[in-house]
């Protein structure tokens, strides 16, 4: 982030904090598409998105004094939306689906991304525990930090970590296994 970013984000905080629709426009618009883009990856509903995201940012504006500076000020907003987003899918007892992997290192990328579409993907992606899922995608896609995951989910760093680890070589065998298949004309 650049310095004068700082400085404008604590502006807006600022601003916020006195209850001025001005800086809560402003703030609104500046992070909105980042949160829009975080919460199309969970649903494929614009009305749900926005329902979630005016949530969210109605949250940020009630808790903005909570704020204390510490991290990443657009982390603080992505962490309420993104509960707002889980609340959601809880009330609906819907599941968090992986719908995209980014995070997954091109050497560890096999042939079979190339030949898979995207709901065979989503689909080994459901043969995931749901517990590693969720940390694989809070920590690949989301860009939540192992201590921000265990806080937000209530788990030690350390089962973080090893929760991605077992994502990650699922993954590489859920793959394998495909690519197989299609060698074989499975």
């Amino acid at each position: 982030m650049l310095l004068k970013d700082k400085y404008r984000d604590q502006e807006l905080i600022n601003g916020c904090k006195e209850n001025k629709r001005l800086y809560q426009e402003a703030l609104f618009r500046k992070y909105f598409p980042k949160m829009m883009t975080m919460c199309m990856r969970y649903t494929k509903s614009r009305d749900i998105a926005m329902l979630i995201i005016n949530d969210g940012f109605l949250k940020v504006f009630k808790q903005i004094g909570s704020y204390e500076g510490k991290g990443s000020f657009e982390g603080w907003i992505r962490r309420i939306c993104f509960r707002c987003l889980s609340d959601h899918f809880r009330k609906e007892k819907s599941y968090l689906h992986f719908m995209v992997f980014e995070d997954f290192e091109k050497k560890d990328q096999t042939n079979a991304l190339n030949d898979i579409y995207y709901e065979e993907l989503v689909a080994l992606l459901s043969e995931l525990p749901s517990a590693t899922a969720r940390v694989f995608k809070l920590y690949a896609i989301e860009g939540f930090k192992h201590r921000e995951i265990a806080d937000l989910l209530k788990i030690s760093e350390g089962t973080s970590k090893w929760h991605l680890s077992e994502a990650r070589s699922g993954l590489k065998k859920l793959l394998k296994m495909h690519q197989e298949n299609l060698s074989y004309g499975g």
